[in-house]
């Protein structure tokens, strides 16, 4: 792709200014080929948020399954494939995004306002939720035990905020791949801010942060596309294989070897094997992802929406005995849930459910902090150079 900061064509004599300029002055900088306004508002990449908007929806179908799959073999064989791949693709991508954090104060603002403070309102909701449909009043409130979902916002607060860290040593992958292997046969971190989930999937953000935009261009290919289906294929025979030898656990990234009966040494070599089968399977989730715009493509920036209010209604179900109907556990009662699932994640992703809750997942709260008078200017300059390193990479 051109750089549009270079002029096209054959370098042409300037016309002359009205006032020549003084032999020892400094020559003004060049225009920009393109307004300020338009590269602010530069088109998102299709990509992106068509593998975010896939990718959630993946989650709540996931979350749909698990109380129907001890019903049949061959959708909890759907459902551990499904389990592999949709939350490590969704980590990476997080951690793609998060290649330019650093502890600037505009970031943190970001960071505070955009995952601490939903995570303390969310963790407070769920539990009252439970307290009212589930008819609970023992139910607590604590921001230590995330609840739910809510493990995410935790693992993104943390991960984040150790980026500059991650981009500072020499091997960030290897490392975060050894602490999630020592993670994963500890069972004394214990289930504080679901520290063994943070911890486990860590090597997913990590790499998503060594990633750069070829990188998810040697995915895109046609031969890639095609390879994927046998791999798929693969992936649902060993699934439905390792049904009743495998705990399903082990996809959640939540608990020590010892905690799921196993002996120590098997975490660290389950957390290797289950991090080489989840990245082929998410290259090849990511092989089949659109690259054009889609009707769905507009959806990708409101994935964490979808992703905290479709808990609600699972969560709904689970506690009214929705579950219990006899024609759900059969076939066409299955096909109906994953549909259903897929519809109400893909509603809560729209513009006017974003405006709803805007207030809780992005609120301003200009009042909560200093103002920096110097931060609209580097922002400005970080959003130019950001955008002439888009353009150079053809992003």
């Amino acid at each position: 792709m051109t750089n549009s900061l270079r002029p096209y064509g054959r370098r042409r004599t300037p016309l002359p200014p009205a006032q020549p300029p003084d032999a020892g002055a400094v020559q003004p900088r060049p225009p920009q080929s393109k307004p300020r306004s338009t590269q602010q508002n530069k088109q998102r990449d299709a990509f992106f948020d068509n593998a975010k908007y896939l990718a959630i929806v993946l989650v709540a179908i996931g979350h749909a399954w698990e109380p129907l799959k001890g019903d049949s073999r061959v959708l909890e064989a759907a459902y551990t494939v499904v389990y592999s791949f949709h939350m490590p693709a969704f980590i990476i991508i997080s951690g793609f995004f998060s290649r330019s954090f650093d502890m600037r104060p505009s970031r943190l603002k970001r960071l505070i306002t955009g995952v601490a403070v939903p995570y303390i309102l969310f963790e407070t909701a769920y539990p009252l939720f439970k307290r009212v449909v589930d008819h609970d009043p023992g139910q607590e409130v604590s921001l230590l035990d995330p609840w739910y979902l809510t493990w995410f916002l935790v693992a993104l607060f943390l991960w984040r905020v150790t980026t500059p860290v991650w981009k500072l040593v020499r091997h960030p992958l290897p490392l975060a791949l050894v602490i999630a292997m020592l993670a994963s046969m500890s069972p004394e971190i214990g289930d504080d801010l679901d520290l063994q989930r943070v911890l486990q999937f860590l090597p997913y953000f990590v790499l998503g942060l060594c990633m750069k935009p070829e990188h998810f261009h040697m995915v895109r290919r046609r031969s890639v596309r095609i390879l994927a289906v046998p791999v798929f294929a693969l992936a649902l025979a060993f699934g439905w294989w390792a049904v009743p030898r495998m705990a399903t656990a082990w996809f959640y990234h939540r608990d020590a070897a010892q905690e799921l009966g196993a002996p120590w040494w098997s975490g660290p070599v389950m957390t290797l094997a289950m991090f080489g089968c989840s990245l082929l399977l998410t290259a090849c989730f990511f092989a089949w992802v659109p690259r054009r715009h889609m009707w769905f493509t507009a959806l990708g920036a409101g994935t964490l929406y979808g992703y905290l209010l479709h808990g609600f209604l699972v969560k709904a179900g689970d506690y009214r005995g929705w579950y219990e109907h006899t024609w759900l556990h059969q076939p066409a009662g299955e096909i109906f849930v994953t549909v259903l699932a897929a519809a109400v994640v893909t509603l809560l992703c729209t513009k006017p459910v974003q405006r709803v809750f805007r207030f809780a997942m992005e609120p301003k709260m200009e009042w909560a902090f200093k103002r920096d008078a110097a931060e609209p200017a580097r922002e400005r300059h970080t959003s130019e150079e950001r955008t002439a390193e888009r353009e150079k990479a053809g992003v």
